[in-house]
């Protein structure tokens, strides 16, 4: 009796995992708005003071600080030649629903906050320091709706990344390449940040490659920043973006608030296995390191590259589901948290050997005709005053 018993709790927990799968697969976006975003006003929403740039601690990441997680390498991977800087804006690490940005000395918030810099922000520290600064993020839930508000606390986020790279340009030595780097709601900033900071300035010259990973690149976009698509290996004063997807993929377009599953095509796909817009299949056995979870998030660990890559349409497909990437996977089979931790030693490898290039070149770009000409099967995108470059 106890037996049969004790096998019907097993079926009914069974049940009820295979239904809450079900209820996120098929209404994922809905559960997620209603669980994240604010319910209060952002003009009652508490927001925290902004921080001083020139100070060290108001960075994740800093040459000035005496460690920082950005510096993190794995133990047989030898230290790169540091004749670049970087700036690095990080994804989302605040889900509060109380209010509408980040508060500082929130102890869940600061945590990921530093897996991020490790995991994502360490990918480049082979060209040089990287910079990271602390910034009042939009919360999560910002992304999840059409409200003003929404619109304010990014304003505000943007705000401090503005004055970040403000201090971070201050600080860099004259002619020094620069890297710009972002993931998710970092690189929505920093598309905004080149486009109305950068392009048009003798610092545009100077910047080696925009890493605006995990979000929607258009042409408008290109055009604002006035870059092209990386359309090489060694390509440089150009845009590198892509949106991670297992198969069956359902693909959203994070710029629709509504979740409606919007398609607008024409978006940049970077294959981040070649470097460049190719629409071929590119094999596992072309990537040469994913930073694999680890049960001691502190420590991750470089492993085997574990998925291959296609560029197909407007998102990076890797494939089947990787079973080593089983944790915070987004509806719709989207491993938009894994964007750079799946092809870490290829991005390692990709910002190396473009400011290899850049220098190179003298200091005035490389590979002006991979630049001009779009990825195979890929349709050529306006980027203003791009023969200039």
């Amino acid at each position: 009796m106890l037996a049969r018993r004790f096998l019907w709790l097993i079926v009914a927990a069974v049940v009820l995992v295979l239904a809450a799968a079900v209820a996120y697969r098929l209404f994922g976006p809905q559960l997620l708005k209603v669980a994240l975003v604010p319910s209060a006003r952002f003009a009652d929403s508490r927001t925290a003071p902004p921080l001083d740039y020139a100070r060290a601690g108001s960075w994740d990441a800093n040459p000035a600080l005496p460690d920082d997680p950005a510096r993190w390498r794995p133990a047989r991977l030898a230290a790169g030649r540091p004749r670049a800087a970087v700036f690095f804006v990080t994804p989302t690490a605040f889900f509060g629903r109380d209010r509408w940005t980040m508060p500082w000395g929130d102890a869940a918030t600061d945590r990921r906050r530093a897996l991020y810099v490790r995991n994502l922000g360490s990918a480049f520290n082979g060209v040089g320091p990287v910079w990271a600064p602390k910034y009042r993020q939009a919360t999560f839930g910002a992304f999840l709706t059409d409200r003003p508000d929404a619109a304010r606390a990014l304003d505000l986020a943007y705000s401090d990344v503005v004055r970040a790279f403000a201090a971070f340009v201050a600080a860099v030595p004259p002619g020094t390449p620069v890297v710009l780097a972002g993931h998710s709601q970092g690189a929505r900033h920093l598309i905004r940040l080149v486009a109305e900071h950068v392009a048009g300035t003798p610092l545009a010259k100077r910047v080696v490659a925009v890493y605006a990973v995990g979000w929607p690149v258009a042409a408008a976009d290109l055009a604002a920043m006035d870059l092209p698509a990386c359309a090489g290996p060694t390509a440089t004063l150009c845009v590198l973006s892509w949106r991670s997807y297992a198969e069956p993929a359902e693909v959203v377009d994070f710029r629709d608030p509504a979740g409606r599953g919007r398609r607008s095509g024409g978006l940049v796909c970077t294959n981040p296995l070649t470097g460049s817009e190719t629409t071929a299949v590119v094999p596992a056995s072309a990537n040469a390191g994913s930073l694999m979870p680890a049960a001691d998030e502190a420590h991750p660990v470089l492993g085997p590259g574990a998925v291959g890559a296609q560029c197909r349409g407007d998102y990076l497909s890797i494939g089947a589901p990787p079973a080593e990437f089983d944790r915070y996977v987004l509806p719709g089979n989207n491993y938009h948290v894994y964007d750079i931790n799946l092809f870490w030693a290829n991005v390692r490898a990709d910002a190396e050997r473009r400011v290899a290039a850049w220098i190179a070149a003298g200091g005035r770009g490389a590979a002006a005709a991979e630049r001009s000409t779009p990825g195979a099967g890929r349709e050529a995108r306006p980027a203003a005053r791009a023969a200039d470059r």
